[in-house]
């Protein structure tokens, strides 16, 4: 998944993430050109919201539900199981790696559901024009591990992201995060309770709704441990 990135400025911000890979079929092109633009979260483009100005999510979905979010979506496989299980719920999908983007919006024509938001940018941009308090559960699955230690600062967990996350989430929202990843974990232990968050269980058994994604799939095949750990913010 493609949401790492170190932080600088709110104007200019290094992205270590891919924003591409293969060349797009004609059909993920299709889904880009007609599906995207009416599946943005209203005001958080840099079109519509030059001045980043604070946006009010509960415009977002018409009748102001709960809002989840979900960081690096990947293929989109999580995302929109998620939304088919609890429609009542409105979730922003970020993801600034296009082809996962088009693979996404294939998946959503596909499920035909209509409480999600697509945010195709770094999730940071998102952090800067929402208010504080607003999400109710994130999710943070898969994450790019940057296993050298001289990549560990472009993880997401790193208070560059934690602390804005904390911020937007409101207290006792559920943070879950799942990796592969042994070290990804040790530092999530770490950061995590630092920036605002409490830790409620760590398992190596998924949660009740989770969906098995390809990410965890290829962990499984090459033999990694899973983990699965949930926080609550304070």
């Amino acid at each position: 998944m493609s949401e790492d990135h170190t932080e600088t400025t709110p104007e200019r911000r290094n992205f270590y993430g891919r924003h591409r890979g293969k060349t797009l079929r004609t059909s993920q092109k299709t889904y880009l050109e007609e599906d995207l633009e009416a599946l943005r979260p209203v005001g958080t483009s840099q079109a519509d919201n030059p001045d980043r100005h604070v946006v009010d999510p509960a415009t977002f979905f018409a009748d102001g539900r709960p809002l989840w979010l979900e960081i690096g979506f990947g293929g989109g496989e999580h995302l929109v199981h998620m939304a088919a299980r609890y429609p009542d719920v409105g979730i922003v999908g970020c993801e600034p790696y296009v082809n996962g983007v088009a693979m996404l919006l294939g998946k959503i024509r596909a499920a035909g559901v209509e409480n999600l938001c697509v945010h195709p940018e770094d999730v940071r941009a998102l952090f800067d024009i929402l208010p504080d308090a607003c999400i109710d559960k994130t999710f943070l699955n898969y994450p790019d591990p940057w296993p050298k230690a001289r990549h560990h600062r472009r993880r997401f967990v790193t208070p560059n992201h934690l602390l804005p996350l904390a911020r937007v989430m409101k207290p006792g929202a559920e943070f879950r995060v799942a990796t592969d990843i042994c070290d990804y974990v040790r530092q999530t232990l770490e950061e995590v309770p630092v920036a605002g968050f409490d830790l409620i269980s760590q398992s190596a058994t998924p949660w009740e709704d989770w969906i098995s994604t390809r990410y965890e799939q290829k962990a499984i095949r090459e033999g990694r441990p899973q983990h699965y750990l949930t926080f609550r913010r304070k």
